[in-house]
């Protein structure tokens, strides 16, 4: 399967659609996410339909549990195997994690201990999931809170040995490169340096909140400078390849979005310097402007599912 840059795209929100369907901006791609369409048949298929018409679409989802012990839900994938042909879909994506146990969807991103043991486990369902698509996958590294002490392997071996057995293909989510490193007082750039960029297809850019201690990856305002800085360095060493901003709460006007996404323009030009102390530590912080209850330290992402 081919993977052309697409360009710089934006994620697919609802409080959007009345203005693209209006206006059909000048945006190159979007990403939606799977769970917001594949289980409707109203408005919100009907506006991805129409959009996909117009613009390429990749398909993003946050339940496919690849890291579960539980037995892959087949008909979760029949939906988004019938949403990716209706329209289209240039790639389908999801996270490196588990989501539930026992049937029920916790709605977060739980982390796995990456051993030889789970990579084989997660292989197996990787390729279980590809022949039943009739596709590539492609997996994003998540934003991490905690670490196992059973863990062998470092993320980026973890998901070379994964592209290496099954083919799958990688969505590089910077801004969760950043959240985890600083959680886990580890070197993003060092990160950056052992991923291995020949299987990315995609970019991920976000912005975050800062607590001081610990980082939440929230989605919910502009892309940190370091986050941007780091952006470069990823650009360079994936060679360029189609970067999308995931911009969840707090959602501004389309334009503001789009004004973010074309920052990165600017970050893909120049070179990288390693001694940018923006990358390795960020000297802003801030409380938190909308404490929720289930984010603490050491506790895992709540996934940033809209309704549609």
């Amino acid at each position: 399967m081919s993977h052309s840059n697409l360009g710089l795209g934006l994620g697919l929100r609802n409080s959007h659609f009345k203005h693209i369907l209006s206006t059909w901006p000048a945006i190159d791609w979007f990403e939606a996410i799977s769970e917001n369409f594949m289980n409707s048949g109203g408005w919100p298929r009907h506006v991805i339909r129409r959009i996909a018409e117009r613009y390429p679409i990749v398909l993003h989802g946050v339940s496919l549990s690849i890291g579960s012990a539980e037995p892959l839900n087949f008909d979760y994938l029949a939906k988004l195997k019938n949403l990716a042909a209706e329209i289209q879909a240039t790639w389908v994506s999801d996270h490196l994690c588990w989501t539930g146990v026992h049937g029920v969807n916790s709605h977060d991103l739980l982390p796995l201990p990456l051993t030889e043991e789970s990579l084989s486990h997660v292989a197996g369902r990787v390729e279980q999931v590809q022949d039943f698509l009739g596709r590539e996958l492609v997996i994003e590294n998540p934003s991490t809170y905690i670490s196992f002490s059973q863990t062998t392997l470092s993320e980026p071996d973890f998901l070379r040995g994964l592209c290496k057995q099954t083919g799958c293909k990688l969505l590089l989510d910077v801004n969760n490169v950043y959240v985890s490193a600083f959680n886990a007082g580890t070197d993003a750039v060092d990160y950056l340096a052992r991923f291995p960029c020949e299987h990315v297809v995609q970019m991920h850019l976000a912005g975050h909140q800062h607590c001081g201690t610990h980082i939440i990856d929230t989605h919910d305002r502009e892309v940190r400078d370091s986050v941007w800085e780091l952006f470069r360095l990823a650009w360079q060493l994936t060679g360029g390849v189609s970067t999308s901003l995931e911009w969840d709460g707090n959602i501004p006007s389309f334009e503001i979005c789009h004004a973010e996404i074309l920052k990165a323009k600017h970050y893909m030009e120049g070179q990288f310097s390693p001694d940018n102390d923006t990358v390795s530590k960020d000297s802003e912080q801030e409380t938190i402007s909308n404490p929720v209850d289930f984010l603490v330290p050491g506790v895992m992402q709540r996934t940033q599912t809209e309704s549609a």
